[in-house]
């Protein structure tokens, strides 16, 4: 996945350099209370390593570090992924706290799919959340997503939520 700008923010690929960012994000509880188990350094430097992976294997999408645009503040992540057998792709994002509350979330998906849309042929792209995540469902919702199911994942009841082309495009909505 190339880089990408945001009127506020940069969105690249993740780094070794990114390390103690990308542990900071992946041992906060609050970060990942919604999202997977905090992680401890050694088990955050191979998801690192694991994401560094997709992109030497030229994999189209992935996770990427998402940092302020003139401070260069890591901010948190946004994500490309194919959920295999449930979703096709989905796009994903998460932010430091200190950084929840200022429109970030709703930049990255509003400006995320424009970008998956016009580089792809797919017509819809998911999102996944914890019904508990009201922060996340109102970010979606003001995006255009449709909730569309519920489906179980790793033990979990999650729901999909639905963007598909014609409802992105769609004028005045």
């Amino acid at each position: 996945m190339e880089p990408f700008e945001t009127e506020r923010l940069f969105v690249r690929q993740f780094t070794a350099d990114d390390a103690v960012n990308l542990f900071l994000f992946n041992s906060s509880k609050q970060v990942m209370q919604f999202i997977r188990p905090v992680k401890n350094r050694e088990e955050s430097d191979a998801f690192l390593e694991e994401n560094l992976n997709l992109y030497l294997e030229g994999f189209p999408y992935g996770r990427m570090m998402v940092e302020d645009k003139h401070t260069k503040v890591f901010i948190g992540t946004y994500s490309i992924l194919y959920l295999d057998g449930e979703a096709d792709y989905h796009i994903g994002y998460a932010l430091m706290p200190e950084h929840w509350g200022k429109g970030y979330a709703s930049e990255l998906v509003n400006f995320g799919s424009a970008l998956f849309f016009e580089s792809t042929k797919h017509t819809t792209l998911f999102a996944i959340t914890q019904p508990e995540n009201k922060a996340s469902e109102t970010v979606l919702l003001k995006n255009k997503f449709k909730l569309t199911g519920k489906f179980l994942l790793d033990d979990k009841i999650l729901n999909r939520f639905s963007l598909t082309r014609a409802d992105f495009y769609e004028k005045g909505s």
